[in-house]
């Protein structure tokens, strides 16, 4: 599926070095300039350790950064189980982040 979800993004660019750093950003070797990123995570998710290490890049990078990651979450877990107390921690802290970035 991850396959699928590239092709979808970049068409015939995807694994190539024509694909925008701004379409794959964790390719970049230099991620400062980045906007303020917001990242959140299950700790059961398969591509966990790729997010947090994206996060850690950001953040050396001197990009602002905050990242969560939810105890006992898996992938899509805010979809499958909207109404868990997980699931509203994280939703609850999306539009706390939105919210400091759209009205100062």
């Amino acid at each position: 599926m991850n396959i699928s979800g590239w092709t979808a993004l970049l068409g015939d660019e995807r694994g190539t070095e024509a694909v925008s750093p701004y379409a794959a950003p964790a390719r970049m070797s230099d991620l400062r300039g980045l906007p303020a990123t917001f990242i959140d995570v299950g700790a059961l998710e398969v591509f966990r350790d790729e997010d947090v290490d994206y996060a850690l890049r950001l953040m050396r990078s001197g990009v602002p950064t905050e990242l969560h990651v939810y105890a006992g979450a898996y992938h899509g877990w805010d979809g499958f189980a909207p109404t868990a107390r997980v699931s509203q921690a994280a939703i609850a802290a999306r539009i706390a982040a939105l919210r400091r970035a759209l009205l100062p």
